[in-house]
């Protein structure tokens, strides 16, 4: 069977593993994917990795369309997703409804598990220098790559900060919430055709079904708000 491969970001990974399916059992091709943090796909396909199918960030997406490497005319917004926090499932839940408590909540953490690579963590690290409190959040902080939510099942980490959608994939821990929504900005995820590929027509029904009414049950499930 025809495949299509698709780098796309990790807020994503959830949603795309059940679309996947969904867009196959229609007749659509067989999905190749692979998922990293926005910052590594940037870094993998400069470097040459083919690809069909990219979904990154708004920012990234637009950096590829600029330097040629994805047609701009495909470009297709899919989601937005907010950064929230997570503790282990049954651990006690603190109040992070507002930037006094979050900032409580934070110096309270015996470890706080965030990004080193993803938006989310390049978000967070900004914040903690703006609220004053980088350096001792992170002299007890877990910086990590994939999901931060693995290092609340190890043990290493008691809050774990990413996208909400990121934070929703790990079983066995319970989300607290958002970030007080006026100490953040929704990151914007959009998806594109690489101007390299030979499978045009292949990539350009595959965006069109992520752009489509019927990803929109999948998208909220996941943790996503849908772009339409």
């Amino acid at each position: 069977m025809d495949s299509v491969r698709v780098l796309s970001t990790l807020a994503l990974k959830g949603a795309a593993g059940r679309l996947a399916g969904q867009y196959q059992a229609a007749g659509g091709a067989r999905i190749d994917a692979d998922f990293a943090p926005t910052l590594a796909l940037l870094d993998r396909l400069r470097a040459g990795e083919p690809a069909d199918v990219v979904i990154l960030t708004r920012e990234g997406l637009e950096e590829l369309a600029a330097e040629g490497q994805v047609a701009s005319e495909s470009c297709v917004e899919l989601a937005r997703s907010y950064v929230g926090i997570a503790v282990r499932a049954g651990s006690s839940r603190p109040d992070i409804t507002s930037e006094t408590a979050l900032r409580k909540a934070l110096l309270a953490a015996r470890a706080v598990a965030y990004s080193q690579a993803g938006a989310s963590g390049i978000y967070f690290a900004k914040l903690i220098e703006r609220m004053g409190i980088a350096a001792d959040v992170n002299a007890r902080a877990v910086v990590t790559q994939g999901f931060t939510a693995e290092r609340l099942i190890s043990g290493e980490a008691d809050l774990a900060v990413q996208q909400i959608s990121e934070l929703k994939q790990i079983a066995g821990v319970d989300i607290v919430g958002p970030i007080p929504l006026e100490l953040q900005t929704a990151a914007v995820f959009s998806a594109g055709r690489m101007a390299s590929t030979t499978k045009v027509a292949q990539a350009d029904r595959l965006l069109k079904f992520l752009a489509s009414p019927e990803v929109v049950p999948v998208l909220r499930e996941t943790g996503l708000v849908p772009a339409i």
